[in-house]
This record gives C-alpha cells, structure tokens and sequence, in this order.
C-alpha cells in the first residue's frame, strides 16, 4: 500500500473538522494575537510533513522501478514517437546482403588458400619427399581442414549466422572464452601468414623477375643468404608498409579487385598444368651443369666445361680456376674429385616422356651440408684436402617428414574467408557450408595433380 503516515494524519485532521459542524477556523491556534509570530514557525516546521513525498524524496521501491525501467530513450509516448521519427530520418536504410556461395564464398576461399607455399615449396618438397610421401602430405593437411570445415558447416547450419563469422559461431556454441581464444588464434596465424605472403613475394622477386633490384650483396661466398634476408627485411618493410595504408584508405578497393587476383592466380596454375603437358614433346631448355654426379651452382662460371678454346689456344676455364690452384694446365694442383670425373649438362626438365615420375617416386631426404647427387650419373668417388664444396649445390636444412609437414599445412589453411563474411550473404547458412568445402576440394584436387607434375 501507498499510504503512508502523513496521509493518515491528514485524513484524521479534516473528518474532525468536519465532525465540529459550523466551527471553523483558519489557523491552528486558539490566540489569534499568537497567530502572527507562529504561524510562519508552525507550516514550517509542522505543515511541510503534509507535502507529496514523492516531489522531493522518491520512495525506495519508486527508485528501484525506476533503475529496472532505464533506458536512454526519452520517456512518455509523445517524447518516445519524437525519438523514433527523428532517429529514424537520420539513419540510412542499410545495404540488404546479395552474395551467394560463388562470389561470397567458394572464390574468397580459393584466393585464400592458393598461396605462396604451392609455386614455391611443393616442388621442393616432392624433391624431397618424392610423390608418394608427397601426395600423403598434401591428404593429411587437407583431411585436417576438411574435418574443421565439416565442424563449422554443423555450427554454420544449426541457426542463423549473422555478421561476425567465425568468431560469432564459435562463441554463440561453445562460449565467449572459447571464441575470444580461438579469435586470438586467428588473429596471430593471419599475423604470421602475411609475414610469410611478404617474404615469397620478395624472393620471387628478387630471385626470378628483378635479381638486379638487390640493394645488398654478398661480399664473399659465404655472405649471400644474410645479403638475401637483408634485402628482404627492406623490401619487406616497404610492402608492409603500403598493405598498412591500403587497410586504412579501406579494403573495400581491395576486394573490388579480387576477382583480377584470383584470375592471375588461376593463371598461374593453369600454366603449370600446360607447361607439363608440352615437356612430354617439347621439354624446354633448362641445363645443369654436373660434375661426375653432383650437382654444380651455376652462377660461380661461365661455362660449363674445364677448358675452353680462344682461337686456337686452350685456357684453362672459370670452372678450372675454382677447383685448381693458378698454374699450368699439366702440372697445376687440383682437387681430385675435378681431375677424375668429366664435366657434362643434363637437362634440368627432361619431361614427363623420359621417366621422371618413376625416378622421383620415393624419398631423398638430406642432411644440412650434404652434397645433391643424381643418381645414375657415373661418377668416380674422390677427395682431397683442396674440396671446394661452396661450388657443389647442397642442403641448406636437414628435412625430415614432419618438417614437410609443417612448412606445407599453411598451404591449406585460409577457409575461414568465406564463414567471415557472413554477414554479406544472402543465405549464410547454406552458402558456408557448401562454398567452404567445394574451395577445400578445389585445392586438394589441384595441390595432389601439382605433386604428380
């Protein structure tokens, strides 16, 4: 009940005025020669307990209603329709979602996981591991991101899936701790990953397009891997640098060009694909040069012979001077490796008619240092103290199979770029699942197709 005290007492007071019948008066006190200096002191101190209570003290159930019923939009019908209207002149009516599976999804995906690690690493890594171990590779890493995209199409289709992608489903089905874990997870694998985009991009272009873009050199043969990463670090820097100022102009310029990457990188593939069927008629010219059975660095000579012929005089060539102290050619110190085996080339891409495949089906792995050898190739085993081994093409790392393993699995990562888009779509629900795992079937198909070539 609302009724407090003073509302008693003020009750009470009129019905015994009404119960005195025609007595009345107008003040409370029987002097009225009193009434002057009093009356003042009494409503002040006496009349004020008959004030609402409500004007200046809420009641504590009033003050907790009030808490429970906050809000930041102005009370009262006439004030709340004002609200409204005005903030709804003021807000633009948004962009409704249009993009399907193809665009939203299967070809985000596709641009994602087609990376650096398929034109720079697999063919190193079938070298290496040879196809067999190569094409278990390649299964294992897309059997894991397989099975992730078959756990995220189950979340994806088992309510709706707003704007907010990866991270909003997994914290909406396993908790806000689980899916702020995995978002930093995500976050530093992106971080990383576009770490490692940067660095294949240099070294495709310092190695391949542009060698004489290098700004460092090396000084002596031992010096070109730390001139290499110093190069990278400046020419990484500056990429990175300009990806940063794209990200603040706004990446929606980027994604309008999306579609001209992803053809560039179909491209790509497609070439290596035509390029495998033309070397079984046509293999292009690529020579090695090799010494006895190893495999010589041709950038430190000339030619590819020990001797070469300037008019009518044989001289001894560059590849003579590396292995042999300066002398005359039949009485000059050489390693014994270099006198007893025969310099020849051998072509580098023989083609898919001259039994490559058979020869490269199982594995070779090396330790660091240790000298590539072709096997087949006659040669006549030798040493001495004057070996020069900077000349011979050797293994930087020591490889293993789990190694293999890890340098190829961020090859198959990437199929978070369509669920991240969820809010872009027009039906997320069935586009994720079925965008997703066809992009994860694309390239599997592809990467298994690239071992075998």
């Amino acid at each position: 009940f609302n009724v407090n005290l003073n509302d008693c007492l003020l009750t009470v007071f009129f019905l015994s005025l009404i119960g005195h019948g025609n007595h009345k008066e107008d003040s409370p006190f029987l002097n009225s020669a009193d009434a002057a200096g009093k009356k003042n002191d009494f409503y002040d101190r006496n009349l004020a307990l008959f004030e609402e209570e409500l004007d200046i003290r809420p009641k504590v159930s009033s003050l907790l209603s009030r808490l429970v019923n906050y809000t930041n939009i102005t009370q009262g019908a006439k004030e709340h329709e004002e609200e409204e209207s005005a903030e709804a002149s003021r807000r633009k009516t948004p962009k409704s979602p249009n993009m399907g599976t193809l665009m939203g999804v299967y070809l985000p995906c596709l641009q994602n996981i087609f990376g650096v690690i398929l034109f720079l690493r697999l063919t190193w890594i079938v070298g290496m591991a040879g196809i067999i171990q190569s094409l278990l590779i390649v299964l294992m890493c897309c059997s894991c991101t397989m099975l992730t995209a078959i756990s995220m199409s189950a979340i994806a289709t088992n309510g709706v899936v707003p704007a907010g992608g990866a991270y909003f489903m997994i914290s909406r089905s396993l908790g806000p701790e689980f899916g702020g874990a995995v978002g930093l997870c995500f976050y530093l694998g992106t971080t990383f990953a576009s770490a490692m985009y940067i660095l294949g991009a240099i070294e495709i272009f310092l190695k391949y397009l542009v060698p004489q873009a290098a700004i460092f050199h090396a000084t002596d043969s031992h010096g070109s891997d730390s001139a290499m990463l110093n190069n990278m670090r400046v020419y990484g820097s500056l990429c990175l640098s300009l990806m940063a100022v794209v990200v603040f102009v706004g990446v929606k310029y980027v994604n309008k060009l999306a579609s001209l990457f992803l053809a560039c990188v179909i491209i790509s593939i497609v070439s290596i694909y035509a390029g495998a069927i033309k070397s079984t008629t046509h293999p292009p010219e690529f020579p090695i040069c090799m010494l006895g059975n190893r495999t010589l660095v041709r950038d430190r000579f000339d030619v590819c012979a020990k001797t070469v012929t300037q008019g009518n005089i044989t001289v001894p060539s560059q590849l003579w001077n590396r292995f042999c102290l300066p002398g005359n050619m039949s009485t000059a110190q050489c390693d014994d490796y270099f006198i007893q085996n025969n310099v020849t080339e051998i072509q580098g891409i023989p083609g898919l008619s001259s039994g490559i495949i058979r020869d490269n089906m199982w594995g070779n792995y090396m330790q660091k240092g240790e000298i590539l050898e072709k096997a087949g190739l006659l040669s006549v085993d030798a040493h001495s103290a004057m070996e020069n081994f900077i000349m011979y093409v050797s293994a930087d790392i020591a490889t293993s199979f789990t190694l293999l393993v890890g340098i190829f699995f961020p090859s198959a990562t990437g199929i978070m770029a369509g669920s991240n888009r969820s809010g872009d779509l027009r039906d997320a629900q069935k586009s994720i699942p079925v965008g997703t795992i066809l992009a994860i079937t694309t390239t599997s198909l592809v990467c298994i197709l690239t071992c075998g070539d």
